[in-house]
């Protein structure tokens, strides 16, 4: 898997994870800034998901965007 799509199109991409992850805050997507170890980090804390969870979570997302 290619995050690198993902941090060099964060702009664009902050929407799309709003719209998934509706909790996080726009401070939370300034702070994650591309990085998927911040996603998954500041996804845990805004829904209590376990470490396991999380990754799928954002496989699952990451495979459903159009490239």
């Amino acid at each position: 898997m290619d995050w690198n799509r993902v941090e060099g199109n964060w702009k664009q991409m902050k929407g799309k994870v709003k719209e998934q992850w509706g909790k996080l805050t726009d401070d939370d997507l300034d702070v994650i800034n591309g990085k998927r170890e911040q996603l998954e980090g500041r996804l845990q804390e805004r829904y209590g998901y376990a470490k396991d969870q999380t990754t799928k979570e954002v496989d699952d997302w990451y495979g459903r965007q159009s490239w």
